[in-house]
């Protein structure tokens, strides 16, 4: 069976910008309250509130049964992390926000990996250049480009730096549904992949970790860690394809 790609009218780009633009100032108001003492379903309830007094809906919660409106992941929680009353941030610690909203039909979703208070240097580099191969990536998210040279950029800029790449998890398409066609993988695969076409709106998203790249789910059926322990950083932004430079929907 032949996988459907919508593409988007003008008139939804800038739909899906009024929702992105909101996500955006979602985001700022977690970075805002994170600190040293703060638990994470405060955070939850902030994200929350926030997204809600933009005239959005959260679009995790209750998604697929997910009991939250950000997925709050800490230190080697790649993502999906639950947030609870019982789990304190600590100086130290890094975490990630993977959140997303419904405004007038359309989704919109963004991860950012932040550290707690003072972190490692070694911490700080792995958020940096998580943060760095988004950027990468994007360079090649062009009209008649191949998805497969996005994932490649994504690679070929993490694989010096020896961390590892989660394969399990991928970027995907966004519109009316949180998650559509095409899948958008951080890490070189043979076949070339869809030819990128205006109106395309896709998520990409490196997870990445400091050591080994397997991972695993902890009994919650949610929360994915890494394997070998290792800390792992996020960074997520919805774009859309244009006929020049990819617009990323997800910050002002």
């Amino acid at each position: 069976m032949r996988k459907v790609i919508t593409i988007k009218t003008d008139e939804e780009i800038e739909l899906m910008r009024q929702s992105g633009h909101r996500l955006a100032k979602v985001h700022e108001a977690l970075y805002a309250a994170l600190k040293p003492g703060i638990s994470t379903l405060e955070l939850d309830q902030i994200g929350e509130d926030t997204i809600r007094s933009l005239g959005g809906i959260p679009n995790c919660k209750n998604y697929e049964g997910f009991p939250a409106s950000v997925c709050i992941s800490v230190n080697d929680e790649v993502v999906h992390g639950i947030p609870s009353a019982d789990r304190i941030l600590q100086e130290g610690d890094i975490v990630t926000f993977d959140t997303g909203l419904i405004y007038k039909g359309y989704h919109s979703d963004a991860a950012r990996t932040w550290g707690v208070g003072k972190i490692s240097d070694e911490a700080q580099k792995l958020i940096d250049v998580t943060r760095e191969s988004f950027f990468e990536g994007i360079k090649k998210a062009k009209a008649g480009h191949r998805l497969h040279e996005v994932s490649r950029a994504i690679d070929d800029y993490i694989k010096p730096y020896g961390y590892g790449i989660v394969r399990e998890l991928t970027g995907h398409g966004i519109g009316t549904s949180l998650h559509e066609e095409p899948m958008v993988p951080n890490y070189k695969k043979l076949l070339p992949g869809v030819k990128l076409k205006k109106g395309m709106t896709i998520c990409v998203e490196p997870m990445i970790t400091m050591g080994e790249r397997y991972v695993g789910w902890l009994d919650d059926d949610w929360t994915v860690v890494t394997v070998d322990g290792s800390l792992a950083a996020h960074y997520e932004n919805t774009i859309a394809i244009t006929d020049g430079e990819p617009e990323i929907l997800t910050i002002i």
